[in-house]
């Protein structure tokens, strides 16, 4: 269809008939993975305030923060002079590759797409279309938000933190949590009301009898801040991706904007007491998470599940280190079995140390 001015006698007859015309065709788009096609008149993308909608295909802007090495982070030279970059980055341009469809991402503070409990101010008043690299979990976000198809797997399993007193944890791998103090990460996953879907490893028990407590302070870090008012003795464990202090280990060539001298605390300061909770995550990282009732995913789903299909996803996993977190396809090399990394595997199965950051299960029955 075109869109036309129409002499006022025959509007309502002539919308009447395009509104049919539109329902019909989009819908005949969907069932074709070609959504992002869309009808030729009108925007092709939820509108948002100070942005021009697509004419002719959708335009869509998608946020990210900074300080999640390699997921979203900011560029330095020879990669980019300091822009916004990460594997969710990269894929979202990929998009571009494989569908009629224009892609931009901007940087965005996390608090303002997901925050404590509910929807981020930026999403809730349309700064964006989306938020990028967010795990598609159980619980709170689902009654706020949509979620694309993942573009990594399930593997971003939970675990405990707790303060280390002369290398022995405060609160050890038998304990229940009951009457215990645990910090949230807020705005991230696994989010707080997820740590009642755990099960302890070492007891096969879920934790239950705690109570949930928000940092102490904003540095405007939430890790930091969570990290921080578990060693100020403001909480008694503190709950969090199993790998979070792997990926806040500073190294050549980062831009943290974290504590690094305190997270290098880790096996001397602090310790993980639990590994490998999964179960609070419906699906592994996705793409975007976007306002409930956008459209947005039915937009970027058809060009995600192209674009997971194509050499260049499997160059973006190898350039980002996620190879073994990506979906296969033909570009993948043949291999056997990979090897299971200390922070996905549960407590029981730990073979590590407190020293080393990773606390197996104790040996004796009474917990703390």
């Amino acid at each position: 269809p075109t869109c036309l001015r129409r002499h006022p006698e025959s509007t309502r007859l002539f919308d009447a008939i395009m509104a049919v015309r539109l329902a019909l065709g989009f819908a005949s788009l969907i069932s074709q993975g070609q959504a992002a096609e869309g009808p030729s008149c009108g925007p092709k993308e939820p509108l948002i305030p100070g942005v021009m909608g697509g004419k002719m295909y959708p335009k869509i802007i998608l946020g990210q923060d900074i300080d999640w090495p390699n997921y979203a982070y900011m560029g330095t030279p020879p990669e980019s002079d300091f822009e916004v970059e990460g594997i969710g980055k990269d894929i979202a341009m990929g998009l571009e590759t494989v569908c009629n469809i224009s892609m931009t991402v901007v940087e965005m503070r996390w608090g303002e797409c997901w925050g404590d409990g509910a929807i981020g101010s930026g999403l809730k008043a349309g700064v964006a279309h989306g938020c990028m690299t967010y795990t598609h979990t159980h619980g709170a976000r689902n009654r706020f938000m949509e979620f694309t198809k993942p573009i990594l797997k399930d593997n971003k399993p939970g675990g405990l933190i707790v303060r280390l007193n002369n290398g022995v944890p405060e609160v050890n791998g038998l304990s229940d949590l009951n009457g215990k103090k645990v910090v949230d990460v807020v705005g991230w996953a696994p989010t707080a009301d997820t740590l009642a879907l755990a099960e302890n490893k070492c007891t096969k028990q879920r934790f239950s009898g705690y109570t949930i407590v928000q940092p102490t302070m904003d540095t405007g870090n939430a890790n930091n801040d969570a990290l921080k008012t578990l060693l100020d003795g403001d909480a008694d464990a503190m709950w969090v991706y199993a790998d979070q202090v792997k990926n806040y280990q500073c190294g050549p060539g980062a831009t943290p904007n974290w504590d690094c001298e305190m997270w290098a605390g880790f096996g001397t300061n602090f310790s993980y007491i639990q590994t490998g909770l999964f179960g609070h995550a419906q699906a592994g990282t996705t793409l975007a998470l976007s306002k409930k009732g956008s459209g947005l995913k039915e937009i970027l789903d058809p060009c995600i599940e192209k674009f997971l299909e194509t050499k260049d996803y499997y160059d973006i996993c190898v350039k980002h280190g996620f190879v073994e977190s990506c979906f296969k396809n033909d570009f993948f090399p043949s291999s056997g079995s990979s090897e299971t990394l200390t922070w996905e595997l549960p407590t029981d199965q730990l073979t590590t140390k407190c020293e080393d950051g990773y606390c197996p299960c104790p040996a004796e029955t009474s917990d703390s």
